[in-house]
């Protein structure tokens, strides 16, 4: 595969990114791809490993390892090295319905697993092939619809158009079925359209596949919320069998920060608002950040894309607050070592337009400062906490006097999520199981054999390339239970 020394011939290249004092004042992508030519080094840059571990997607010792969907990496860098992107783009979409999304917001578990590493060199920059492959494709219009030949007779219902609901629709409308989804927002994408902002992934971007898929035959109703027990009746009395692919969307509540504050929100609801904004010319928007002072509870990738969108909405300040030292609020492990923390992106955004670090390492929030006259939110209270290690277990304490008043008109709470809403449980009679996720075992199915579920909602909160591995998985078993035998 690829070229035997070009791990050693050529360095690694990513996509250069526009300068941080540039890309803050705008929502436009701010990565830029590489030329064909430096594009087919890098595909020369794959070793041909005699166990390519990139594409493993294995569990050992309580991580995964490699690509969760199985992409098959070695072949396709090795077609991009030959230049032969239309069968590059063949082998690329046999494992990943999505590459543009995925291109765009993985972590990249497979570079993580490269083994390049082991010889000391940068691993191959597998997730920017990806997106070379397949923006490429849509360039030369090679993505075309694939729309079924044959139908099967048999209808599904999939509610939730976020990845895995995405993903669940590709594959049975492709096997024959007749798929409708079902959004209660105004436009599909779930997460991908109204949870990632559109510097991260252009919105422009996931409405060209919705379209590419209903053009294919996938039925998209907006606007319908199946979260009574009534409407989950109706689909299960119209539809062969039912997905459901709601998500994980039900924040951790912040004690200390009541959400019913004024000027207080969490995460998601405002990053919602600023894509609503910016898609909705003329849109109120009441949780701008326009020259507030903004403070961001979290250290993960919800967080760092608060910050971002705060910065771009032009605020007076921004402060994140993680309660967990610097060496422990972000590690997140590969196979060779601790995964970048790549969500710094807002962080280099925030120092170029303020000059500091937003974030406050071992700060936990105790309390609000508001008006006394309107409520609205003023000030956080807050202090710095330390943690020591008891029984193997690292546990947190106040450190006295570190008492401290931060300005805020706006706090935002990226404190993660606990689960799926309780109404869409209660609708399909579904019980709520760990980590968040709906009590299903290894299987898709549920209690009813006409409703399966994938994603966040099953799994509990996790990456956009997990949540199209889960519609895959889930619609395999809905394609067994439809058609009696296995296919997908």
């Amino acid at each position: 595969m690829g070229k035997n020394t070009g791990f050693v011939d050529y360095a690694r290249r990513d996509n250069p990114a526009e300068v941080p004092e540039e890309r803050v004042g705008h929502w436009q992508e701010f990565h830029r791809p590489l030329p064909l030519a430096e594009r087919v080094e890098q595909g020369g840059r794959c070793m041909n490993c005699g166990v390519p571990f990139c594409q493993s997607g294995c569990a050992y010792g309580g991580e995964i390892f490699g690509c969760p969907l199985h992409n098959l990496i070695p072949e396709w860098n090795d077609m991009v090295w030959n230049q032969n992107l239309g069968h590059a783009l063949s082998r690329l979409l046999k494992n990943n319905n999505f590459p543009e999304f995925t291109g765009r917001v993985c972590p990249a578990l497979c570079e993580r697993a490269c083994v390049c590493a082991v010889a000391g060199k940068e691993p191959v920059s597998v997730r920017e092939n990806e997106l070379g492959i397949i923006e490429d494709a849509f360039s030369q219009d090679r993505m075309q619809p694939r729309i079924p030949k044959v139908r099967s007779g048999n209808t599904v219902a999939i509610v939730g158009s976020g990845p895995a609901g995405l993903a669940c629709a590709d594959q049975l409308n492709h096997r024959g079925h007749s798929v409708t989804v079902f959004e209660r927002d105004d436009r599909p994408g779930g997460l991908l359209m109204y949870g990632i902002p559109n510097m991260k992934l252009d919105k422009a971007v996931v409405a060209r596949r919705v379209a590419l898929m209903a053009a294919e035959g996938v039925v998209f109703r907006t606007g319908v919320d199946i979260s009574s027990r009534k409407q989950a009746k109706r689909l299960l009395d119209q539809y062969d069998c039912v997905v459901l692919a709601c998500g994980a969307t039900q924040p951790r509540a912040y004690p200390a920060a009541p959400a019913d504050t004024t000027g207080v929100s969490f995460a998601v609801p405002f990053l919602k608002a600023a894509t609503m904004e910016l898609l909705d010319q003329g849109k109120v928007n009441p949780l701008n950040a326009g020259g507030k002072d903004v403070v961001v509870i979290g250290a993960g990738y919800t967080s760092s894309d608060c910050v971002a969108t705060a910065l771009r909405q032009g605020c007076h300040s921004v402060t994140q607050l993680i309660r967990k030292p610097a060496g422990l609020a972000r590690q997140r492990r590969g196979l060779w070592g601790p995964l970048p923390a790549e969500h710094d992106y807002a962080v280099e955004e925030a120092a170029a337009r303020f000059g500091y670090d937003p974030r406050q390492y071992e700060t936990t929030v105790t309390g609000l400062v508001t008006d006394e006259e309107s409520g609205a939110l003023t000030g956080v209270k807050t202090q710095k906490v330390r943690w020591k290690e008891e029984d193997g277990t690292l546990r947190q304490e106040s450190v006295p006097g570190t008492e401290e008043e931060i300005p805020a008109g706006l706090l935002l709470i990226a404190n993660g999520f606990s689960g799926c809403e309780p109404a869409v449980l209660k609708a399909f009679e579904l019980e709520d199981g760990k980590n968040g996720g709906v009590s299903s075992g290894a299987s898709h199915r549920t209690a009813n054999e006409k409703v399966f579920v994938a994603g966040d909602m099953r799994r509990g909160a996790s990456l956009v390339v997990w949540a199209i591995a889960e519609g895959r998985a889930a619609a395999a078993e809905a394609d067994e239970f439809l058609t009696g035998y296995k296919s997908l």
